[in-house]
């Protein structure tokens, strides 16, 4: 398969949410010193960003094909049978990122009119994380599946 692009939107929006995160740890640790009172909502500020760091992060690791795997049995396989095999665990995969999908979404919807307890908005944008990260996910498998096939058509003759 082609090597993926070295910067992606995932990447760039993770990179760009720790950078924050960071920022927002320090107020909350140089606000537990005398220099001065921190804010009360930098832990709860804290909390979320590493929630969307973590989600866009895994998609991330998604888009470069970067998860941990146990291929040694897999390698002994024909490329056929070994694709084949990748081509039926990226449909299960699929099929329960959409499930995940699902369930974030109607998460976001049922915490819609929830308040947080110290950030001024709705529990549903903690939630929203997953559903987008479930969405970023989901696409990266079809372009994977997509590409897999088009790698098969160019290497079989054509008879």
């Amino acid at each position: 398969m082609n090597q993926p692009r070295k910067y992606s939107i995932e990447g760039i929006v993770a990179s760009a949410v720790f950078v924050i995160l960071i920022g927002v740890v320090l107020i909350q640790v140089f606000g537990r010193t005398p220099l001065f009172r921190g804010p009360v909502w930098t832990e709860e500020a804290a909390r979320w960003l590493w929630v969307w760091m973590a989600f866009i992060g895994i998609a991330e690791v998604e888009r470069q094909d970067g998860q941990l795997k146990m291929a040694f049995l897999a390698e002994l396989l024909p490329e056929a049978a070994r694709r084949i095999l990748y081509t039926l665990i990226d449909l299960a995969y699929l099929g329960i990122m959409c499930h995940l999908a699902w369930i974030g979404y109607n998460t976001v919807l049922r915490t819609w009119n929830n308040t947080t307890v110290t950030l001024p908005t709705s529990d549903a944008l903690l939630y929203g994380s997953g559903f987008v990260a479930a969405i970023l996910i989901i696409h990266r498998i079809i372009r994977r599946l997509i590409g897999r096939r088009d790698v098969t058509a160019k290497r079989e003759p054509s008879l």
